[in-house]
């Protein structure tokens, strides 16, 4: 690893206190409530966009520049974690995060809600600090268990910020979420700062050469690129699920609203993948582990291939399958990347995290124009297609490391 950006580093990190278990819970609470951030505007645009002065046709802004936002915040601030002292860093991309939530809760202004919807996309990546210092503290014998746990926090936190949403909105106003949110992010910044140990990362180099070597990573790190191209396209498919899925329940079953919030609980359950994950990544499972999660990822979106594919326990089938599966397998990847270079951690996450999020927007993207063009079949056959590339390629690699 002589010519990695590791190379910019003074001797050693920062010692730290032992990471316990009530302090896991703790970074997989703060995970799960700052990501949400992200999720909370999507099944309420419908009630913002007539309150602050946008168009029907513009209220899908609201979304795209938060996720915008999430992306710049991944590629410009989550690096800083090798360079700036991480407890300052996470408590300051916090408080603003807290503001703009906040800001959001209050303005009456199209164009000044639009800008907010960008910050709080750029803040809301404190999430993918945190993961990385925890990775960090941990032991290797239990780093993908412990990486396992904080993730569950995390996936709950994708999962559950819908559903909330809705129901708050549905029964208190779109505005009691974002002042819900507020208070809850000033709760994490309490938490924050009153148990996050000091990490001092060891890099002495510059922004630009921080940002400049995420390009050296990505060039020098096969196992990088791999894991990254698995999970953007099983991301993909989570996304396209989640997004289509509430159409179908709403225009083929009749679900309302709430009934849908409730549909969306049932996610959840895949949150329990996580653990399992890390404790196969500990034993040395990680192959085996990566073949199971792409193949029931796959077999998860078939379900909506047969007859009775349609049907409510058959969408909850899939849901239930695919989250389990995309959960499994981003553990996996975060436990690989972890393990190249220490002391690029927080890049590494930087990378991994875009390639994620670059799946799962186009999955959003798509999901509308599938279903409406040819229904759930459709996005059944696209869901079942691109895991299946993301097996093939597994399946390629490893050939080629075993040649």
């Amino acid at each position: 690893m002589s010519n990695t950006p590791s190379t910019l580093t003074a001797p050693a990190d920062t010692p730290h206190a032992p990471l316990t278990q009530g302090l896991v819970w703790l970074f997989a609470f703060c995970c799960g409530a700052i990501v949400a951030n992200l999720y909370y505007s999507q099944p309420i645009i419908a009630l913002i966009a007539p309150s602050v002065g946008l168009s029907a046709d513009a209220a899908s802004l609201i979304v795209s520049l938060t996720q915008i936002g999430y992306a710049l915040g991944l590629l410009l601030l989550v690096p800083l974690g090798d360079l700036i002292e991480n407890r300052k860093l996470m408590i300051s991309t916090a408080v603003v995060s807290s503001l703009s939530l906040l800001a959001a809760a209050m303005t009456s202004q199209p164009q000044w809600f639009l800008a907010i919807s960008l910050l709080v996309g750029i803040s809301s990546v404190a999430v993918q600090m945190l993961i990385p210092m925890a990775a960090h503290m941990a032991p290797e014998q239990s780093r993908g268990r412990i990486v396992g746990n904080i993730m569950s926090g995390l996936l709950l936190g994708i999962l559950l910020a819908r559903p909330v949403s809705s129901l708050i909105a549905d029964h208190f106003g779109w505005r009691t979420v974002y002042f819900t949110a507020t208070a809850l992010m000033v709760l994490i910044i309490v938490v924050m700062a009153t148990t996050l140990p000091r990490h001092e990362p060891a890099h002495r180099s510059s922004y630009g050469q921080l940002l400049g070597s995420l390009a050296v990573l990505l060039r020098t790190q096969p196992i990088l690129r791999q894991r990254s191209l698995y999970q953007g396209l099983m991301f993909a498919t989570f996304s396209l699920f989640w997004t289509a899925v509430p159409l179908e329940l709403a225009q083929s079953h009749g679900l309302s609203q709430s009934a849908i919030a409730v549909f969306a609980l049932i996610g959840a359950v895949g949150a329990a993948s996580a653990p399992i994950a890390g404790r196969l990544a500990d034993a040395g499972h990680t192959g085996k582990a990566t073949t199971l999660a792409l193949v029931l990822a796959v077999l998860s979106m078939v379900v909506g291939l047969l007859p009775f594919g349609v049907s409510v326990v058959a969408l909850a089938i899939t849901g239930v399958l695919l989250d389990f599966a995309v959960q499994m397998n981003m553990v996996l990847g975060q436990r690989a990347i972890y393990a190249l270079d220490p002391k690029s951690r927080a890049r590494l996450n930087a990378i991994y995290m875009t390639s994620i999020f670059v799946g799962g927007a186009l999955g959003s993207v798509f999901a509308a124009t599938l279903y409406h063009s040819g229904g759930w079949h459709t996005v059944a056959m696209v869901g079942t297609a691109v895991p299946a590339l993301a097996l093939l390629a597994f399946c390629w690699h490893g050939r080629q490391a075993h040649s």
